[in-house]
């Protein structure tokens, strides 16, 4: 029973067979059309064809399907994408310069010059690269760096001399040429940011750069000679303050000098004043002294002029005195010796009528 009810497989047809090997054959081909031709085809090709593409570092992955972006955003590294169905693009989110070249214009006066090149460094914020593709597409910066650029530059030459442009103003260019885009950028496109621009000296004609050149020489030989000028007047100036240095310096020298013949004249007044109190001191010391043993004698000698002391001295001057006289008239020339005491006494008292040079 069941053997009868058992189901057998049956081969596969031939039609089968030749189906999948047709598919096989598709397939095989294709893959061989892939890896001949793939490489050698532009990067968008390429990049509908590819199923597993890289996104570098400092970019965003952005995708298209049947022509309409996508919301996706991938960050840098290996994805997988639809092939054919699905296009994408890197985006750069990191700093970039874009150079803008060969932008021609005509200042107030209608002359024509040429900026060769102006750098733009600008970023595309990550959280904006949706809006802003939508908006704008992937060749955003054309539209807000490039274009921008030729209209701001020109703009500002028609309102700006050829004198102004070259020269007078010529440093402000890259600040204004910033502001400007960033107005406008912050207006339509924030996710746009202007870092810095730099604008290279424009090209002018041969003949007008020949004036500026003159000019420029004359201006350097002004230059020049204010400069000389001004470092004859500093040498002057220094000169000058030298001189005045040196004057100082030897009038402090002569003030110093005059002052120590100073203080050496006063220390010497003050040694003879007191060298000269000393001495006063001393010879009034030494009067007084005289004086006062003068007194004391005086009074000694009024001390010692008694009757005794008076015959004392009469004896002793005689007694010294050698010589003896002879004769009939010497009894006359010696006087009594009480008569003599008599005498002396009324010379020391004072109230003898003979004088002293009569004894």
């Amino acid at each position: 029973m069941d053997s009868q009810h058992r189901t057998v497989a049956s081969p596969p047809s031939s039609q089968g067979r030749d189906s999948i090997a047709i598919l096989f054959t598709f397939l095989s081909f294709f893959a061989v059309v892939a890896l001949v031709f793939v490489p050698a085809a532009s990067p968008s090709f390429q990049n509908t064809l590819s199923i597993l593409h890289q996104v570098p570092e400092g970019h965003v992955g952005v995708y298209w399907r049947g022509g309409a972006l996508l919301k996706t955003i991938t960050e840098p590294g290996f994805h997988l994408k639809m092939p054919f169905l699905t296009q994408y693009e890197p985006v750069q989110v990191t700093l970039q310069t874009d150079q803008v070249t060969d932008i021609p214009c005509g200042t107030k006066g209608g002359v024509m010059i040429n900026f060769e090149k102006i750098e733009v460094v600008n970023r595309l914020h990550k959280e904006f690269v949706f809006e802003t593709l939508l908006n704008y597409g992937v060749g955003y910066d054309k539209t807000w760096i490039y274009d921008k650029i030729h209209h701001e530059i020109n703009q500002f030459c028609s309102s700006h001399s050829l004198q102004q442009v070259y020269i007078d103003v010529f440093d402000q260019i890259d600040e204004k040429m910033k502001d400007a885009l960033q107005v406008d950028c912050t207006r339509y496109a924030p996710g746009i940011e202007i870092i810095s621009v730099r604008v290279t000296k424009p090209t002018i004609p041969n003949s007008i750069r020949r004036n500026f050149e003159q000019m420029e020489e004359e201006r350097t030989k002004v230059l020049i000679a204010i400069e000389k000028q001004k470092v004859a007047e500093k040498e002057a100036e220094t000169m000058k303050k030298m001189a005045i240095s040196e004057a100082e310096k030897n009038a402090n020298v002569s003030k110093i000098l005059m002052e120590q013949k100073l203080l050496e004249k006063d220390s010497t007044r003050r040694q003879e004043e007191i060298e000269n109190a000393m001495y006063l001191a001393r010879e009034k010391s030494q009067a007084d002294a005289d004086f006062y043993r003068v007194i004391k004698e005086a009074e000694a000698n009024t001390l010692k002029l008694t009757p005794e002391f008076l015959h004392l001295k009469f004896i002793e001057a005689i007694a010294n005195n050698t010589k003896i006289f002879f004769g009939d008239k010497v009894p006359n020339m010696i006087l009594d010796q009480r008569l003599l005491g008599n005498l002396l006494h009324e010379v020391s008292t004072g109230t003898t009528t003979i004088g002293k040079s009569d004894i």
